[in-house]
């Protein structure tokens, strides 16, 4: 081979270098547990339209849809099983699958100590072990669940009560004499229409979202535990980002749990609506609400501690009060 020859080569080899090596611009496919217009979808929506708009060339996200397509229960096993990179849904969701997930709501600790105390790391961990899933970020922190009912409520004795609840304070509304029942959001004004259940537990947003006000009479004061609405990814799709999209990604994580610190303001707004639209506030006296707050954590510590011997102890330090 001749100098002149080989001089061609190395030029192409060094030109065709920087190509190679820069990764392609990937898609990401992802679904919402929530309903499009819905509070629980307003951070998911800031923070995809702010990953395409900087991420051109390098990452973007792609929205396949929602719970019309989805039903909630089913999209963290669908995370799981890849057959949707990305969702916006909470770990209540598919407690099924990754149990300790409850601990995520029953804490009061932010997201920030989290991760500075090793709890998102561990929470982090066990989602990868158990369900395949990475947990990526939280999109909700700060707003208390409510009891909402059509029947006046004056103590913690909630006998007789049929309320709509998911795995987190299922053992909660056992405790104070209820009866919980599942049923997906979208199905809860027509239970409450047809008497199905006299009330529901939902955070202190989000009932206009879904016209559960003409449905509703009063909401139970105090609320309780932290409501969870996270960003959870597949892990073998996170695996297959490279550096600079990881970075990227990680840093749009932390502009949109700064946005979390407007909850309190969010809810008193909220709060004000309801009453505007005739919802009363039904406020248990001292001892009573003192009760309320200490079985619903009694309530859901035990329970994680049935459903997961081996990490509650854990999950207590970092997560716990």
């Amino acid at each position: 081979m001749n100098n002149k020859f080989k001089t061609v080569i190395c030029c192409s080899v060094l030109t065709l270098t920087p190509a190679l090596v820069q990764a392609e611009e990937i898609t990401l496919k992802a679904v919402t547990a929530f309903s499009q217009d819905t509070y629980f979808n307003q951070r998911f929506n800031q923070f995809v339209e702010k990953v395409n708009a900087e991420g051109k060339g390098l990452l973007q996200i792609n929205v396949i849809g929602g719970p019309e397509s989805m039903p909630p229960f089913e999209v963290g096993n669908s995370v799981r099983a890849g057959v949707v990179d990305m969702a916006n849904t909470t770990g209540v969701f598919h407690a099924n699958m990754v149990p300790e997930t409850l601990a995520m709501t029953l804490t009061d600790k932010p997201m920030s100590e989290l991760r500075d105390n090793g709890g998102y790391a561990l929470m982090d961990k066990i989602h990868r072990d158990k369900a395949n899933m990475v947990w990526l970020a939280r999109l909700s922190d700060g707003l208390e669940y409510h009891v909402y009912t059509n029947k006046k409520i004056d103590s913690v004795d909630f006998s007789g009560l049929k309320l709509r609840g998911v795995p987190v304070y299922r053992s909660f509304f056992q405790e104070l004499g209820a009866t919980p029942l599942q049923v997906a959001p979208g199905e809860v004004f027509t239970a409450l229409e047809r008497g199905v259940v006299d009330g529901y537990g939902w955070p202190s947003v989000g009932i206009f979202d879904l016209g559960w006000q003409e449905k509703t009479r009063y909401r139970v004061e105090p609320g309780f535990y932290n409501v969870e609405v996270s960003l959870f990814m597949n892990q073998n799709a996170w695996e297959q980002l490279d550096n600079a999209q990881r970075e990227f990604l990680n840093k749009q994580v932390a502009w949109v749990e700064s946005l979390n610190s407007g909850a309190a303001a969010d809810a008193e707004a909220e709060k004000q609506q309801q009453a505007a639209a005739g919802i009363e506030a039904v406020v248990l006296s001292g001892e009573q609400a003192r009760r309320f707050r200490n079985i619903s954590q009694q309530a859901g510590w035990q329970a994680v501690e049935q459903l997961s011997p081996q990490y509650v102890q854990q999950l207590k330090a970092s997560f716990g009060g």
